[in-house]
């Protein structure tokens, strides 16, 4: 996974930088809706087909986002297709996504619960999360029953996990010891 990152991060400061230049907001989501695009199977099996040319390819894949797309967009992505590198875009879209929270003095918060939050609920839980973490948080809220309980929270390499399951093996732990 090393590799991929190393080989998204030059794709990823490179857009950042006309990003900044011009709508961050716009190509942040630009960036993440080409991701969804990318990672699409049945997209990532065209591009691998030696068959299909790298302007198909690009026509495809431009055609299958829905956002307005520049002649930089057009450019950016006929370049990762003649590199082979139209695949990594989930990668690409991951660390611009770092890039722009880093600017903004802001982080991505993945909270799991184990019932669904009311959009109160999330919201009193990201202001207690700020306070905690000491900025501003983008939540992604998803459910996974298997907690049974609470919720666990992943910012950045810092883990908060509240969750019943957690308390569960934590106390297996101890009375194994």
């Amino acid at each position: 996974m090393a590799e991929l990152a190393t080989i998204a991060r030059p794709y990823a400061e490179a857009l950042f930088r006309i990003a900044q230049s011009e709508d961050l907001a716009a190509w942040s989501s630009l960036v993440s809706e080409m991701a969804r695009v990318a990672a699409d199977p049945d997209l990532q099996a065209l591009t691998h087909n030696p068959k299909i040319s790298d302007a198909d390819i690009a026509s495809t894949f431009l055609s299958a986002v829905k956002s307005p797309v520049n002649a930089e967009v057009n450019n950016f992505v006929t370049m990762l297709i003649e590199n082979g590198r139209l695949t990594s875009l989930p990668e690409i879209d991951a660390q611009f996504q770092v890039l722009k929270n880093t600017l903004e003095g802001a982080a991505d918060a993945e909270i799991v619960s184990a019932f669904d939050l009311s959009s109160a609920q999330v919201s009193e839980l990201i202001a207690t999360l700020e306070k905690k973490f000491g900025r501003k948080l983008n939540p992604l809220v998803s459910v996974d029953p298997s907690l049974i309980g609470g919720v666990r929270v992943v910012v950045g390499d810092e883990v908060l996990d509240t969750s019943v399951r957690a308390k569960l093996q934590q106390m297996q732990v101890a009375l194994t010891a």
